[in-house]
């Protein structure tokens, strides 16, 4: 049965003589652990199982035995699905290092012996700047060069909205077509950053020239890198900040109602299914601050088979509990921000470290 017709005629049921009004866009959380997310996928093109009898006339696989030991490898072994990763660019861009060249920035973190798959977050202005055509920023390209060239895959997202850059996230083409929505409260930080500075608001998601030319951009992505051996995820673009499922610490969201917010990610989430059918999409856990539908966009990863991520996962107990119930079939993608190893940044908690995401 589907989730939202269940709570709305549950409730109803169980609510009698209570009336009833606009159902809201709102899912609650629940226990991850033994929860039914339903059998998992189709295997295909799988290897044979077996059995595989060793002694005639049942024996049909000819050098079949059992190999007694086998010998460690000295190497790091790339495995899908599995790996560190490195950020070439992240909230910031691409790493700005005076008197050196972006391109031997860059391959001095792809070539990091550890670093398996390589993250790159632009912004969605920064690689369209008309429709019907993509720009793709310097470091996107070199980013990709690095990648064939080491052998290692990408994942990216592009970034719908950045607190962090002073502007909007909307290609300028859409500017004049879709109104922004100033948010409401107050984001407490260094008064010299962007984030004090910028007065931050959102954009009408649901406007028709938001949906049709995000359709674009997911067509025009897909249409390159869809199945292409060098990505191995895309993360799914969510609302707000970053593209993570929030405006935290602002209050609400720029939707009439909450379940206007939720019918516009879903129709976002299911563009995204449409355009993505041979890389994995990797969907925020977030938990629902704003209201706009996270629950479901996560249920439906799930039942999709496809993945998770979290961002920043140690300050929020929803995302633990996640993750560490979700289905064995579903990969899981775990940002951890690392200290520099300064003193002043190793952040001590009774003699113990941690690494942490510096706001």
């Amino acid at each position: 049965m589907d989730r939202r017709t269940f709570l709305k005629t549950g409730g109803a049921a169980a609510l009698t003589g209570i009336a009833i009004k606009n159902a809201h866009g709102f899912i609650p959380a629940h226990n991850w652990d033994k929860y039914d997310f339903g059998s998992g996928p189709p295997v295909k093109d799988r290897l044979n199982q077996g059995p595989f009898p060793q002694y005639p006339p049942e024996l049909v696989l000819p050098g079949s035995d059992v190999e007694m030991a086998t010998t460690p490898s000295q190497d790091i072994v790339l495995n899908y699905g599995m790996g560190l990763v490195v950020y070439i660019s992240g909230d910031l861009g691409p790493p700005k290092i005076e008197g050196e060249s972006l391109e031997k920035s860059l391959e001095d973190l792809v070539k990091l012996p550890f670093a398996q798959k390589i993250y790159i977050r632009p912004n969605w202005r920064d690689i369209q700047k008309r429709p019907g055509k993509l720009d793709f920023p310097e470091y996107w390209k070199i980013t990709f060069d690095l990648a064939k060239k080491y052998n290692k895959r990408v994942g990216f997202r592009i970034m719908l909205e950045n607190p962090d850059f002073p502007e909007p996230g909307m290609p300028e083409f859409l500017m004049d077509k879709v109104p922004y929505v100033k948010l409401k409260g107050e984001w407490r930080v260094n008064p010299a950053s962007v984030r004090a500075k910028k007065d931050h608001a959102m954009p009408r998601y649901d406007y028709p020239a938001y949906q049709e030319a995000f359709r674009e951009l997911n067509a025009l992505l897909a249409e390159e890198l869809n199945g292409s051996p060098l990505v191995e995820y895309i993360d799914t673009f969510m609302y707000g900040f970053w593209g993570e499922g929030h405006t935290w610490p602002y209050e609400g969201n720029p939707f009439p109602d909450n379940l206007i917010a939720e019918q516009t990610f879903v129709k976002m989430w299911e563009t995204q299914q449409e355009f993505w059918t041979k890389t994995p999409l990797a969907t925020n856990t977030q938990p629902d601050f704003s209201l706009v539908g996270n629950s479901e966009l996560v249920d439906r990863t799930i039942r999709s088979y496809n993945w998770l991520r979290t961002d920043t996962i140690f300050i929020e107990n929803m995302q633990i509990e996640s993750l560490s119930n979700r289905p064995p079939w579903i990969g899981a993608i775990c940002e951890v921000g690392m200290t520099t190893g300064e003193p002043k940044a190793l952040h001590m908690v009774e003699g113990v470290t941690y690494t942490i995401l510096l706001q």
